[in-house]
């Protein structure tokens, strides 16, 4: 009866030795999923201040980070690019509040904005028309194997996330629903 219960106890151990630990993203800036006024676009009163973001667990051979902020269902489903981070480096687990500022001071050494939907580089909150359901932000956090993404200078929102999902090594997002 001890041989089996060794065994078991080997096998259990060797298979959780195997698993491998899960690429993750979170904000503690919005707790329990709220959107405080500040991390909202000046046209819903707020600051358009970027919240925090913290990642673990990253992919091993990670070389940089690229950050992507979408809201899924603005444009009847089309979606829309809020903010994109490149060359984030390998060294960074996180981003402070106010990182997504206009010229990048807030961000990390080397790392870049690259324009959203309005063509402009930096941070754009939430901001969801009055009486209409709640839209969901997606922020992904991409791990590449190379310093930088690999995609054409002036390229499209949705260009240099097909450019980067094509050099990532794993992803992780997190969902932030919201309404007024």
């Amino acid at each position: 009866m001890r041989i089996i219960g060794a065994g078991l106890a080997v096998i259990v151990s060797l298979g959780l030795a195997g698993q491998t630990l899960a690429f993750e993203l979170s904000s503690p800036s919005l707790v329990d999923g709220k959107w405080p006024a500040k991390f909202l676009a000046t046209a819903c009163g707020g600051q358009n201040l970027s919240p925090a973001l913290a990642w673990t667990d990253v992919p091993a051979g990670t070389r940089s980070f690229v950050l992507t902020l979408f809201d899924r269902d603005a444009l009847d489903g089309f979606g829309w690019w809020h903010w994109q981070v490149l060359r984030l480096p390998a060294t960074a687990t996180g981003l402070a509040e106010g990182a997504g500022a206009p010229g990048g001071k807030g961000l990390p050494k080397g790392a870049v904005h690259a324009p959203g939907d309005l063509g402009r580089p930096g941070y754009l909150g939430p901001c969801v028309a009055a009486g209409v359901a709640a839209h969901r932000f997606v922020f992904t956090l991409y791990a590449l194997k190379t310093a930088k993404p690999e995609t054409e200078a002036g390229a499209s929102p949705g260009m240099i996330v097909a450019d980067t999902m094509r050099g990532a090594l794993g992803t992780a997002t997190v969902t932030y629903p919201y309404s007024r």
